[in-house]
């Protein structure tokens, strides 16, 4: 059966998450049915994979997963039958391509591009509610992109991690922890081959600490160090997280 990976977008507000459910909406299960009406007479229920499981409320603009379909199927003709299907959910095929029948979205990937989104400023958000963290009160994007650079590369990032978190082994490479201001907004960026659950928004609610002037610089790297939970700072919210790019090498 021909394999396609699809590039997918999706605001997550509606859903708790993307993993597929019994009794709650994920967009996994979105997809998977927008599946099923276009292959009414499959004998089984399609499924998909994807390069990552985002939390509830969690958006993404280049989530990736694939599909196998039955011969005859075309890339494009597969992305505007499952767009059609997928609404009226905020989900969206943005790319479908043929792949090579050993892809996989998730174990053939080689890196996760994150970003987070904060808005710095008083007033509520009219456009933007759920799509970004508001934090009416200054923030120092300095300060935190210094805290950033100190928690790259290659540790121990229990401190960071979930207690759900099932991954094997809390030892991750970090490889880009970018914080810049953009007008009233803070901007931050996370790429690393893989992340741990909850991973980057406990990092980035504890740099978030650092620039309102409650935390200094160096803490959230000594809480790194301390591999202890408790360390952590806040937790930031899902709204400004999204899941922008994953990357596949030759």
């Amino acid at each position: 059966m021909p394999r396609f990976k699809l590039t997918v977008e999706y605001h997550g507000q509606p859903f708790s998450g993307w993993q597929r459910q019994p009794e709650e909406p994920s967009v996994q299960g979105a997809i998977e049915a927008a599946l099923a009406r276009l292959l009414p007479e499959s004998d089984t229920s399609p499924t998909i994979a994807a390069a990552g499981r985002t939390d509830a409320g969690v958006h993404a603009t280049g989530q990736v997963c694939h599909c196998d379909m039955p011969d005859g199927w075309e890339a494009f003709r597969l992305s505007e039958g499952l767009n059609y299907h997928l609404k009226p959910d905020p989900v969206a095929i943005v790319a479908a391509e043929q792949v090579a029948d050993d892809f996989h979205a998730r174990f053939s990937a080689q890196r996760r591009h994150y970003f987070y989104r904060i808005v710095n400023r008083r007033a509520p958000l009219a456009l933007d509610a759920g799509l970004a963290w508001q934090v009416p009160y200054p923030l120092d994007a300095d300060a935190m992109a210094r805290a950033a650079a100190m928690l790259t590369g290659f540790h121990d990032f229990t401190t960071y991690r979930s207690t759900q978190c099932q991954a094997a082994s809390p030892e991750k490479t970090l490889d880009r922890f970018h914080v810049t201001r953009v007008g009233d907004e803070v901007h931050c960026r996370l790429d690393a081959r893989s992340f741990l659950h909850n991973q980057v928004r406990s990092l980035v609610g504890t740099i978030e600490r650092v620039g309102a002037g409650r935390w200094p610089v160096q803490r959230p790297f000594d809480a790194l160090k301390a591999a202890d939970r408790s360390k952590c700072g806040p937790v930031a919210p899902p709204d400004g997280l999204y899941l922008t790019q994953v990357d596949y090498f030759e």
